[in-house]
């Protein structure tokens, strides 16, 4: 499919968001850039450098930032890389100036907490019969910033809008395959998160590496139990979304989620870890956790980590609990 210059806009002007815009903007996009600060917008767009998230990276030439939301009325699709917490209110907004038609792609990766709603379905309360996608995989900001080579996957029920974005977002180095199984895909995303923090944890508490290899494996085989129970798809667990993205934020302190368990197993507090910085996995264990509790879905990591994360738990007390489980069947 030969895709046509044509303007993306991106909500969200944190690192993932940044760097999206420069993928986008080397697919062969113009892009709007769109950040809630007038005067960071406006920083931005003289510099033409993020310092606060992406220092020393510099932002492609087609891209406009700007704080303001009409900014994005005219644009082909809108991706929102708010926040997971936020969705709810940013689409709310987005709602009130983006034509029904423009298609939204969720670049979060989370579970509302309260509601315990799946993003896209929070996205769809908001803009009722708007078009929705997400976008996920194994990928690092300042990675895809700098064009080092990254592959992710985009989800959408019409199978030929998500071809179409696939190709919009495809790029030297940036490539995104496409499939149908959205919830799959955010599944894949939303959990991994959690267990990474469990990871983290392993690390900075000095279990070794068998633990660590243990725990992705175990993980995953939880993560494909929950995905199935709530409609997703094993093959594409298996795939960037899932096994990919969980093996990489499972690995190494780039990842925000990985580094908070990792001072959290060497005996920081819950707030200490976290640095006054966002950690969506923090945000996502409790909801997934009960979510997983409603349909009677075996979570044990995702189980402990919310433990520790609630204070029920000190690492001792939940590496005892996951070493005690009765011996059973691997599956």
């Amino acid at each position: 499919m030969t895709v046509q210059t044509q303007t993306i806009g991106i909500a969200g002007a944190g690192a993932w968001g940044t760097a999206l815009a420069n993928a986008a903007a080397a697919a062969g996009n113009d892009v709007v850039l769109w950040m809630r600060s007038p005067e960071q917008a406006e920083a931005l767009a003289a510099t033409r450098t993020n310092e606060r998230c992406l220092p020393g990276v510099p932002l492609h030439e087609r891209i406009r930032s700007t704080a303001d939301l009409n900014a994005l009325a005219s644009t082909r699709a809108v991706l929102l890389v708010t926040p997971a917490q936020t969705t709810r209110e940013v689409t709310a907004a987005l709602a009130r100036v983006l034509p029904t038609a423009t298609p939204l792609v969720l670049c979060a990766k989370g579970i509302e907490r309260g509601s315990g709603a799946f993003l896209c379905n929070v996205v769809e309360e908001e803009r009722p019969g708007a078009p929705v996608a997400v976008l996920s995989g194994p990928s690092f900001a300042h990675d895809v910033a700098r064009g080092l080579p990254t592959a992710v996957t985009l989800a959408c029920r019409d199978a030929v809008l998500a071809e179409e974005l696939a190709n919009a977002l495809s790029g030297p180095t940036f490539r995104v395959y496409h499939r149908g199984d959205v919830r799959g895909v955010e599944i894949g995303g939303a959990a991994k998160n959690v267990l990474a923090i469990a990871c983290g944890a392993v690390a900075g508490k000095g279990l070794g590496e068998s633990a660590k290899a243990a725990l992705i494996a175990r993980g995953f085989a939880e993560l494909l139990r929950f995905a199935r129970a709530y409609g997703g798809e094993a093959e594409t667990l298996m795939g960037l979304s899932g096994l990919g993205d969980l093996v990489l934020t499972c690995s190494t302190a780039q990842s925000r989620n990985f580094a908070f368990g990792q001072r959290l197993g060497q005996g920081l507090s819950v707030e200490d870890a976290s640095g006054g910085k966002l950690v969506e996995g923090a945000a996502t264990a409790s909801a997934l956790v009960t979510l997983a509790r409603a349909k009677g879905i075996d979570m044990p990591i995702a189980e402990a980590v919310d433990q520790i994360l609630n204070g029920a738990w000190n690492l001792d007390q939940a590496v005892d609990a996951l070493m005690n489980r009765p011996i059973k069947s691997e599956h």
